[in-house]
């Protein structure tokens, strides 16, 4: 995924004009503070950067948001992750009594990653994506934000593109951050359908009958499967493709299969052939079960978790708005209500944006703007709103407004719950 008008070698020049002018640090400060309901809650959470030449640096912490911004502005970090809250600031913890340093929080989180499905994908491989493989990020968002919301009740799931291969959600309702591994596990598991390494053929086994949630990840799944992978990955064009679908069927229809697929060279046409089989085999099946269409389906599009990353609390993750340093563009927001049109290839770069900043823009100062002006005493703080705003990051910054807007809302109810079973006592 590699931008011609992004060059690695210029991003010392650049990052400290965005964290200087764009980087949006009230929102950021403002999510992981969660309304300051809880004494040190920003404090004692854990950032880590990696600085120019691969080093790494653990453990930092914050007091504050202006603390925050100046130890990035002077680092210069390369890549931020997040980790957990502890049980003392991070920053501190090699002077705590031994044992005593531990994640007591974090958001629930999941990273899906494009080259964990290498094996169904036929367009790409490696760090490489494009437009065709792209879907399957989609059909993932899809499927994981539809369990989350319905399955568990959560709520506050905000979604971020990686900055090059792949899409990472943190779910931020109080109930997620406070999940014990066990909790973490069980979640991570649940939402888990492929399973196996290279030597396992048959990733996906479905029992009888279908679980609700299998069926309802089968409904996305149907949606985009004609044409992703029967017309864009033609996973049943060529011998070898050919090959290993039939590898997932039962002798008998592989055999019918065969012979129909050296008259018929339409692949939609063997597709509909194999779940017409599928589908006679089944109606004459005493044992029920026997869903090797839906199980080829999920195979090539069912999400594909790093149930690692969601498991520990502890694990670090790349942060929102950090800069990916090989492909210039920044982890953003992604909002769900454009999903299907959102094109990685279109988050703006680094090199871009601070393009952007240098063109004069003064005949498009909008209301919000003057607002801004006007109701802002700091002009610093008034500069940074003008600036992301002349840039291509701004849409992206507004996704996550509205998202912390809504977590504030729901707080607020809540607060006003509470006060009102008090009053009631």
């Amino acid at each position: 995924m590699a931008n011609k008008d992004y060059d690695p070698a210029c991003l010392p020049d650049l990052l400290p004009l965005y964290y200087r002018r764009l980087f949006p640090f009230p929102q950021y400060y403002r999510w992981l503070n969660y309304g300051g309901v809880f004494k040190n809650y920003f404090q004692n959470r854990e950032f880590s950067f990696t600085l120019k030449d691969d080093i790494y640096v653990r453990y930092q912490s914050f007091s504050t948001q202006n603390e925050l911004e100046k130890e990035m502005q002077k680092m210069v970090p390369y890549k931020i992750d997040i980790g957990a809250v502890y049980s003392h600031r991070p920053n501190q913890h090699n002077t705590v009594k031994s044992g005593t340093f531990q994640a007591l929080e974090k958001e629930l989180v999941f990273d899906i990653d494009m080259t964990d499905y290498d094996d169904v994908r036929r367009c790409c491989s490696a760090a490489d994506i494009c437009s065709k493989c792209w879907t399957l990020m989609t059909i993932a968002i899809r499927i994981l934000d539809r369990a989350l919301r319905e399955d568990f009740g959560f709520h506050h799931l905000l979604w971020v593109y990686s900055g090059r291969r792949g899409v990472h959600c943190w779910v931020c309702d109080d109930a997620a951050r406070k999940l014990s591994v066990a909790a973490r596990s069980a979640v991570a598991e649940y939402l888990s359908l492929v399973k196996g390494g290279e030597e396992t053929v048959r990733k996906v086994v479905l029992s009888d009958p279908i679980h609700p949630f299998i069926n309802h990840s089968l409904s996305v799944v149907e949606h985009y499967f004609p044409q992703y992978a029967i017309v864009e990955q033609d996973i049943l064009g060529s011998k070898e493709s050919v090959d290993k679908v039939f590898a997932l069927l039962p002798e008998d229809i592989r055999k019918d299969l065969t012979t129909f697929c050296q008259k018929e060279k339409n692949p939609m046409e063997r597709w509909d052939r194999l779940c017409t089989l599928v589908e006679h085999k089944k109606s004459g099946s005493k044992k029920g079960g026997q869903y090797f269409d839906k199980e080829i389906m999920l195979q090539y599009c069912y999400p594909r978790l790093d149930v690692n990353v969601s498991k520990g609390v502890n694990h670090l993750l790349k942060s929102p708005f950090s800069v990916h340093p090989k492909t210039g563009r920044i982890s953003v927001p992604i909002d769900l209500k454009e999903l299907n049109t959102f094109d990685p290839f279109e988050v703006p770069t680094i090199s871009l944006i601070c393009e952007e900043l240098e063109k004069p823009r003064e005949d498009e100062v909008d209301d919000e703007d003057m607002k801004d002006k006007e109701n802002e005493q700091d002009a610093g703080e008034r500069r940074r709103i003008r600036d992301y705003k002349r840039t291509s990051l701004a849409k992206y910054v507004k996704v996550f407004d509205r998202f912390l807007e809504a977590m504030a809302r729901s707080r607020k109810g809540e607060m006003l719950m509470k006060s009102d079973l008090q009053k009631d006592f």
